[in-house]
């Protein structure tokens, strides 16, 4: 859990991360499994972006497609509608902007506009790629086993840690080639998994990470927790989303995806302190 604070030139913006980096989740989405429909409005969205930023995030990802298990998907225009004026009223150059879509257009107007990263959950569409190695962003790959509308139907592995670890394996050359400031991989819990897939992924993160890349946990109030303690209210997994947290980040993850960041960055402040030798 040592710090690092390396300067990024994210699309002509300089910023620096510590690490771990909380990212703040930012659903501006009707159909979020957590907090759908909670941010539609443009000022309410801007004031929780800022809130987080105050709790400690680095990070806020910005998603206007919700990526839930069994999710319809929107079309480009709606996506656009619905992130575009968010991120024109954000400051670019106090922290980092992501972007989670699959889109090319919905990403090509995000970096056009000054956004740093993209975060895509389809794996490394080579036309998001392009676009990244275009604009110098930084950028998320996550393996799904399948899309949002059918991923968790019979999700199946013979050995998930090494089938992912081998799909991000593929991906290095051309990854390395793009030369990009900063490339994440993320194993993308739930999508496409069982329980037992996502408790054996996290158990053997450090599994993942490689100095191609850093590694990105998204498991915050994601079903596994109500699979294993009981708890269907996603906004009553906030206990199980902060032990997965401090368990990732002492496995090596650079970037943590949560809801809760207030809480999260308390739990890794308190955590770094105990960890620190006296």
């Amino acid at each position: 859990m040592n710090p690092r604070m390396p300067d990024y030139h994210f699309n002509g913006h300089s910023l620096s991360l510590e690490y771990p980096a909380v990212m703040g989740i930012l659903n501006l989405t009707p159909d979020s499994f957590s907090d759908g429909g909670n941010y539609m409005d443009p000022t309410l969205a801007v004031e929780k972006a800022l809130q987080m930023v105050d709790e400690g995030a680095q990070i806020i990802d910005l998603g206007g497609e919700s990526t839930r298990p069994g999710s319809d998907p929107v079309s480009e225009k709606e996506e656009i509608r619905r992130v575009i004026p968010i991120l024109e009223k954000l400051p670019l150059d106090q922290f980092v902007i992501s972007i989670d879509t699959t889109k090319a257009e919905v990403a090509k107007l995000s970096l056009e506009l000054g956004a740093h990263i993209i975060n895509d959950v389809s794996g490394g569409n080579d036309k998001l790629l392009n676009l990244a190695q275009k604009h110098k962003s930084g950028f998320i790959l996550m393996h799904a086993q399948g899309n949002p509308k059918n991923m968790q139907e019979q999700p199946s592995y013979m050995n998930p840690v090494s089938e992912i670890r081998s799909f991000f394996d593929r991906k290095k050359e051309q990854l390395q080639s793009l030369k990009l400031p900063r490339v994440w991989i993320d194993p993308g819990i739930g999508f496409g998994k069982t329980l037992s897939h996502n408790l054996e992924l996290m158990k053997n993160l450090d599994g993942f990470t490689d100095d191609a890349w850093g590694v990105l946990l998204g498991s915050s109030r994601k079903s596994w927790i109500d699979h294993l303690c009981g708890a269907p209210d996603p906004a009553k997994r906030m206990g199980g989303s902060i032990a997965s947290a401090l368990d990732a980040v002492s496995k090596g993850a650079e970037i943590i995806r949560v809801h809760d960041v207030l809480e999260t960055v308390q739990a890794l402040q308190v955590a770094k302190e105990l960890a620190t030798n006296p």
